[in-house]
């Protein structure tokens, strides 16, 4: 269980790293733009998605990270996209902006009842997503991403199963392959929101084993495990041995020597290796955790050290340290 093959010689032993959180890419023009957008200047954000229409992966990764970085600022997008209505980019950042600030404001399950006002505003900051993303997908048919965020949209507003599938039918014609995609798929069809597991898992297992060597796709296995911990072990999980049994850690196992990063990287490679080194962590299987939490660099990303409980930084930074993982 210790070995590992996607691994080269600078895995090998810790390497310092500063902890970055909210940010798990290799995309330097993506952190810039980022940090623009956080302190309100909307154009850069604008010029990064511009950017990214030759590669629906990146767009995919952009598109999240800038909607999560314009929490609150969905207006100012709204302007931009007036200025330039002809322009899919602005509606899709509007409308994936507005997906983000919905479940920003999503009121507990457990507190709906006495919550009744939040749970309306809600509903309706992720209805008005709808539009946006409608309009994106009509000015650029040949984009999958709009179908992507309407996942996460479908998801939120919880929408008939058939209107569901419609959506992952659109996104999957248009990139087959498309990891966001493909993580917002894993996440409905989980007893979490309603599915089965063994639907969840049999997608997950199909996924892995249609993709290539570089694809990290294999990472929807664990992050299917987290998925049904959370909804059918969520009262029994008290330690590390109760997260993943020696099946479950041979399982993922065969998941992550089936992956391998590659000379040119894909842009979620970060978030794969989170998901793979969250869950050997846990397994308490310290090699194969430790060479994957090196291949982060530092970067958290919220799925799915969030499962775990409180902010990804802090989980992230408690799974390093216990595993000597050097951190600055």
């Amino acid at each position: 269980m210790e070995h590992s093959r996607f691994a080269g010689p600078s895995a090998v032993r810790p390497r310092a790293a500063q902890v970055v959180g909210g940010r798990p890419w290799h995309d330097t023009g993506l952190d810039a733009a980022v940090s623009a957008v956080r302190e309100q200047f909307l154009r850069p954000g604008a010029h990064a998605l511009a950017q990214s229409r030759v590669d629906p992966e990146v767009r995919s990764l952009r598109v999240e990270a800038l909607a999560k970085a314009a929490l609150g600022q969905s207006k100012g997008i709204e302007v931009l996209a007036a200025e330039d209505p002809h322009n899919p980019d602005l509606w899709l950042w509007l409308g994936r902006t507005r997906v983000e600030e919905a479940w920003a404001i999503r009121p507990d399950a457990r507190a709906r009842a006495v919550q009744a006002a939040g749970y309306t505003a809600y509903t309706r900051t992720m209805q008005a997503a709808r539009e946006p993303l409608m309009r994106a997908a009509a000015l650029w048919p040949d984009d999958p991403v709009p179908w992507e965020a309407m996942l996460w949209y479908a998801l939120g507003l919880d929408l008939d199963r058939d209107e569901k599938d419609a959506l992952w039918v659109q996104a999957s014609r248009r990139c087959p392959t498309l990891y966001g995609a493909h993580v917002a798929r894993v996440v409905s069809l989980s007893p979490q929101w309603g599915g089965l597991a063994e639907e969840m898992f049999g997608f997950a297992r199909t996924a892995m084993g249609t993709a290539s060597r570089e694809d990290p796709r294999s990472a929807l296995l664990p992050l299917a495990y987290f998925e049904y911990f959370v909804q059918e072990r969520s009262g029994i999980i008290r330690g590390s041995s109760s997260w993943f049994s020696h099946e479950e850690c041979r399982d993922v196992q065969v998941a992550a020597r089936g992956w391998f990063e590659g000379p040119r990287p894909h842009p979620r490679t970060v978030e794969a290796h989170n998901l793979f080194g969250a869950a050997f962590h846990l397994a308490d299987a310290r090699r194969p955790a430790r060479q994957h939490l090196l291949r982060t660099w530092g970067r958290p990303s919220s799925l799915p050290w969030t499962y775990l409980g409180g902010d990804e930084v802090s989980q992230y930074v408690k799974a390093c340290r216990h595993l000597n993982v050097v951190l600055d």
